[in-house]
Formats: C-alpha cells, structure tokens, sequence
C-alpha cells in the first residue's frame, strides 16, 4: 500500500532584534547617502542599459530605493545563535505534532551557515534536544528546504523512518558586516517541520529538483581575522551576480515548476496558491510573469524578513497558512533555489498542518499597524 506523506507541522524562530530603515539612516547616514556607488546598488541596478529579462523588468520600479525595496530585517543579538534558533523552531514544531523527540527516528538539518567551521549543527543541535536518533546535514543552499522535504519523504515512504524533524536556518548577519550595504536585504531565522504519514490524497506529490552550477560563481565566502586572531567568515557576492541570476533564474523556476506540475499531473492553472523564496523584494513578481499565475495566488515576505535564504520556503508556507491563504486539501507548490547548490519544486496536496506559536508574538516585539498584513503580490 502506499503511504500518502507530507508535512504534519511547521514553526519559524526568529531573532530578537529588528532592523529597520531608520536604522541605518540614523546610523549610517553618510553610507545611505552614498549607497548608489556601494556593494548592494552595485548588485542590483542596471548599470546603465536597459531591462532585457523578466528579472530585470520587476526590479526595475526598486532602483530607486537605496534598500531595494527592503523595509526591515531580523539579526542576531547578543548571545543568540544559529542553533538556538533551531532549537527553538524545532521544539515548536514537535509540540505543534504532539510529539517528543523520541517520537522521532530521524532529524534532517540545513544551516546557511554551520556555527562552526568545518561541522555542520545536527549533532550538535541532537545534544541540545537530547535527541537520540539518526541526525545528520544536508546541503542545498538556499534551496534546501524543498530538497530536504523531497528527501524526507522519500525515507518514509521506503519505510526507513516513520517521523522526520527537518530544521532549516539562516544567519546572514553573521558572514556581513553591518556597514556594508550588502547587509541591508539580509536577515536572520529558522524554521521547522515535522514529515510523516498524512490522510490519504494528502502529502507531497512529486517534486523536480537541479542543481545550480550555473549560480557557483555568484557567492564566495572568505576566512579572515577579527582583531582576537580569532578566523571568521565574510560572505562576497561577486561582481557579475545580477547579471548572472537574471540569466539562469527564468531557466532554473520554470524547469523545476513545470517539472513538479507534470510529474504530479496537473497544471500550473489548476495549483491553488504558490510559495517561493522571495530572496528580493521583486521575486514573487518575477514569478508570476514568468510563469503567468494570478499575482493573488502567492505572498511576499521579502518586506518584513528580507533574504533568509532557505528560511524564506518555511515562513511562505507558515503565514499563508496562518492567513487562511491556504486550507486543506488545496493543491500547493513551492519553489526555493540557492547558489552553487539546487533549484527544487514540490507539489502537495495541503493537509491538516498544525502551526507553532506566532514567532514575532512569542518574541513580544512591537507590531507596527503596517506589519499586520504580509504582501500578496
């Protein structure tokens, strides 16, 4: 008999301090006024020519903004980490199952980056949770949310597993410095989810994932010094990034999209609601072109999280659920990619997901009027 799979829970843990534009306007005024000539406006402009692809079109109306559209940020604060956040998310999503972690045999782990150099967090996160089964990484860039939902299920189906935990965290802050622009459309956080058995019709029904060797050149990361001696990590994208993304990114969402659709037998008119990574304030737009779905069949975080990476596919599917935007039974896809790793798509049919306690309450950070509402493109 097959077993119908997907996810039974979600949860998201974000960090305790907010950044918001008046931020570095107050702090860096000189930085904001010159922002044109610095790393980020570099990264993301024009250059003088004239839009030529679809990714080019949507980001045109931001060029005018010094943030790109980037309204606010997460980062780390003192004494906060990319494990605690994990740790957190992953609790929330067990106790949103109603399970412990001896109810489940296997915990998938992703984090942009490891705390450490050279170790990936899943062991050291199975310490924390006093979690005693298999545990290990996995690495798709800022694809991996769909990978290591793909390869979760895959290992329940097979029978290996019955309970999965799969924990993805992002933590730009960490790899930038503040003072650079770069800085301005980066954020922190993690997310959660429990995969296991679901009612049948129900779970992930196909998925298309390729990997990304067209993106290897777009990031590096450099070790350097801090002024201890300690080695520590700065992130660089590289000078032809945008130009680079532009290109690949048309190719990569509709290979993976129109791959999970066909796989599943359906077509992309007949997916109820849309989630993607909306690593720039424009990219849930640039979906919706390319693809020619209905803007109102998708959200936009970018606003209030900006880019966190592979956090970014949690946090879609956590408030478009949190929202009403989907219910059960909706026909669901998602669609995350990373540089110098994969470009995933899933198709699910939406079941009875129990959410995690609202993030930002649980923070008790102040909610502005305009931060009530999440963006649909």
């Amino acid at each position: 008999m097959h077993t119908t799979v997907g996810i039974r829970s979600l949860a998201l843990s974000f960090p305790s301090i907010r950044r918001t534009k008046d931020y570095y306007r107050k702090n860096y005024p000189d930085l904001v006024a010159q922002s044109e000539q610095k790393s980020l406006a570099r990264l993301f402009s024009l250059a003088g020519s004239t839009p030529s692809n679809e990714f080019d079109l949507e980001m045109l109306p931001y060029l005018s903004d010094p943030f790109r559209g980037t309204v606010e940020r997460r980062v780390l604060g003192p004494g906060e980490s990319s494990l605690m956040l994990e740790e957190r998310a992953a609790r929330d999503a067990l106790d949103a199952a109603k399970l412990t972690p001896d109810d489940v045999d296997l915990m998938l782990v992703s984090s942009v980056w490891p705390e450490q150099i050279g170790f990936g967090n899943a062991a050291f996160l199975a310490q924390k949770l006093n979690f005693h089964g298999a545990a290990w990484n996995l690495d798709g860039a800022c694809g991996s949310t769909p990978v290591a939902l793909q390869t979760a299920c895959a290992l329940v189906r097979a029978g290996e597993y019955r309970n999965v935990l799969v924990v993805i965290s992002c933590t730009y802050s960490r790899f930038v410095d503040e003072d650079d622009t770069i800085s301005w459309f980066l954020g922190d956080g993690a997310g959660a989810f429990v995969v296991g058995s679901v009612e049948p019709n129900q779970g992930v029904l196909s998925t298309k994932t390729i990997h990304t060797s067209c993106l290897c050149d777009i990031v590096s990361l450099n070790i350097t010094e801090d002024k201890q001696g300690n080695p520590r990590i700065r992130m660089k994208l590289n000078k032809d990034a945008k130009n680079v993304l532009s290109k690949a990114s048309v190719r990569l969402l509709r290979a993976c999209c129109e791959g999970a659709v066909a796989a599943a037998g359906f077509t992309l008119d007949q997916i109820d609601f849309f989630l993607f990574n909306t690593t720039t304030a424009w990219f849930a737009s640039f979906c919706t072109r390319v693809l020619g779905i209905d803007p109102e069949r998708t959200i936009n975080l970018y606003p209030q999280y900006a880019n966190t990476g592979p956090v970014l596919t949690v946090a879609n599917l956590y408030h478009a659920a949190q929202l009403g935007k989907i219910r059960e039974n909706d026909l669901v896809l998602i669609y995350g990619f990373g540089a110098a790793g994969a470009a995933s798509a899933s198709v699910m049919r939406w079941g009875n997901v129990a959410l995690g306690p609202d993030p930002l309450q649980k923070l008790n950070l102040p909610v502005k009027e305009e931060d009530k509402s999440f963006v649909c493109c």
